[in-house]
């Protein structure tokens, strides 16, 4: 059986008897039902995981004591920054999960001029905390120890022109190239994927204007989360450690 993998969010030691945050402590306890004695694979972000053994169990709490900091780096040596523009519902959550999975280091949501997605700014910052804790479960169950951040909310212009030293992508169905005739070596990439309706005319002009290349994934138009998974992957399987 695999020993559960848990994310801590703060610095843990190399070793000792440490409490589990509450979020951590009610997975364990309550969700899993973990008794003393079990096993449990801890990580802070750091890029290492932490075998422990729970110590101590109750319903409100669940204190471990952690063996060793054993170093052990899955990430991806193509360094991605995903732009999404938000999709509506669980479009957006599958796209956040998969990407993660597939190695992704930076997530930041977009709005658009035809972004479906109409929230306040109260909604917008419930949305981040549950977009964060779906990147943190997903790296959870795929084995990651550094967790990718999600940004706070942009607009679209306002993320195109940040300064950035590295490859920058917006995918286009009319593009002349695609990600196989890109010249390599490539280890920084700023991906942009646009709404359900595309982005406008006036936007793609703009993204020329911040030097970002169009390419083309293929004959048939995509759906924005099948668009985003596609163009991760072709690039991790060029640039990355896929394939």
């Amino acid at each position: 059986m695999r020993i559960p993998r848990i994310y801590h969010p703060e610095t843990l030691p190399a070793s000792g008897i440490i409490m589990l945050s509450e979020e951590a402590a009610n997975h364990v306890g309550r969700v899993m039902r973990m008794q003393v004695g079990q096993e449990v694979l801890l990580f802070d972000g750091s890029n290492a995981e932490f075998p422990a053994i729970i110590s101590n169990a109750s319903k409100k709490s669940v204190e471990v004591d952690i063996q060793e900091r054993r170093e052990n780096s899955v990430e991806s040596p193509l360094d991605i920054h995903l732009g999404q523009v938000i999709s509506r519902g669980e479009k957006m959550e599958f796209t956040i999960q998969k990407s993660v999975e597939l190695g992704v280091n930076t997530i930041t949501p977009l709005i658009s001029e035809r972004c479906g997605v109409k929230l306040n700014a109260d909604r917008f910052d419930k949305k981040l905390q549950q977009w964060q804790k779906i990147a943190i479960s997903a790296c959870e169950q795929c084995g990651r120890n550094r967790v990718p951040e999600i940004r706070p909310i942009m607009k679209l212009e306002d993320w195109c022109s940040e300064p950035y030293d590295g490859l920058k992508l917006n995918l286009h169905p009319r593009a002349s190239y695609s990600i196989n005739t890109l010249p390599a070596p490539v280890s920084k990439v700023r991906l942009l994927i646009g709404p359900e309706g595309g982005l406008s005319a006036e936007e793609i002009s703009m993204t020329e204007t911040y030097q970002f290349d169009e390419i083309l994934l293929g004959p048939r138009v995509l759906r924005t989360e099948t668009a985003a998974m596609t163009a991760i992957t072709a690039l991790q399987v060029r640039f990355g450690d896929l394939g």
